[in-house]
Formats: C-alpha cells, sequence, structure tokens
C-alpha cells in the first residue's frame, strides 16, 4: 500500500454516488480490483471491502469483513472508522447490544475527527436498545460544542438526561 493507492482508492469512493443501485456489483469490483493489489492478509483490504458491502446495502456481508480488519490488527484512523462502522452494521442485522459494546470504549479513547459519528451512531444503538434517554444526551452533548450559544446549557442538559434524579 502506497499513496497512489491511497489516492487511486480515494478516487474510486468519490465515484460511489455515480453508481446507481443497480450497479452496486460494478462498484465493488472497482474496490475489489484496488484490493487486490494488497497482500491477502491486509486489513486495509478487508476493510475497503467491508465499506464497499456496507455502502451498497449489505450489512450482513459487512460485519465478517469489519471483524477481519479488526483481527488483522487494524488500528489508528481506519480501525477507529472500523468500530464505528461494525457498530452501525451490527445495528442494522439487529445486534445493536455487540455495537453498544463495540463503541462505548470509544468515548474515551484519543479524540479526533470521528468523536460525534462514534456518539451519533451509539446513539442509535442505544435507541434500537430501548435506552433513547442515553442516546439522546450523547447526541446532544455531541452537538453542543457545535452551537453558536448556549453551549454550557446544553451540555448540562444532556448531563441531566442520565444522571440520577436529572
Amino acid at each position: 500500500m502506497n499513496e497512489d493507492w491511497e489516492e487511486r482508492t480515494a478516487a474510486a469512493w468519490a465515484t460511489f454516488d455515480d453508481y446507481g443501485e443497480e450497479d452496486a456489483a460494478d462498484f465493488r469490483a472497482v474496490i475489489d480490483a484496488l484490493v487486490a493489489e494488497l497482500p491477502a492478509d491486509s486489513p486495509v483490504g478487508s476493510f475497503e471491502r467491508a465499506c464497499a458491502w456496507d455502502s451498497t446495502g449489505h450489512s450482513d456481508r459487512a460485519v465478517p469483513l469489519y471483524r477481519e480488519a479488526l483481527s488483522r490488527g487494524l488500528d489508528g484512523y481506519r480501525g477507529r472508522r472500523t468500530r464505528i462502522q461494525l457498530a452501525s452494521s451490527l445495528r442494522n442485522i439487529g445486534q445493536a447490544e455487540e455495537g453498544v459494546k463495540l463503541l462505548t470504549p470509544e468515548l474515551v479513547a484519543p479524540s479526533d475527527e470521528l468523536d460525534d459519528a462514534v456518539r451519533a451512531c451509539l446513539a442509535l444503538c442505544l435507541a434500537d436498545l430501548g435506552r433513547e434517554r442515553e442516546g439522546l444526551a450523547l447526541v446532544i452533548g455531541a452537538l453542543a460544542p457545535h452551537l453558536p450559544r448556549y453551549q454550557r446549557s446544553m451540555a448540562n442538559y444532556a448531563r441531566l438526561l442520565v444522571e440520577p434524579g436529572g
């Protein structure tokens, strides 16, 4: 994997919206061709293939590939993306509890641009489990810093949603 491969892969993903539902297999073939350039046991290859299946409406096919990417040692930014996307796919196939277990440790992981995505996906998993107040607290807490005013109030309201007696 090198910068050229990364650029070609990013370019392929940039064309994703050009493919209609009926062309999903064609898009996956583009990603498969790029993955074929990587070593057979590449965690990045598993991740990219999972993303292609997931993005074309097949969470059930994506889940084992996301798991494979993580088991092969995918970490860093792509590893975090994998955990977010795996949790979302698990939720889509009725396994929201596993999604919660996967994402909860991400709440205390080093901060990056994916923090809000972690919270949004975790909130959806929690809602599917009947834990809407916890999910709402996460979403409001994630939104608060982006507001032009009321940041402190919204952060407090988010906290009070889940505090005993709140």
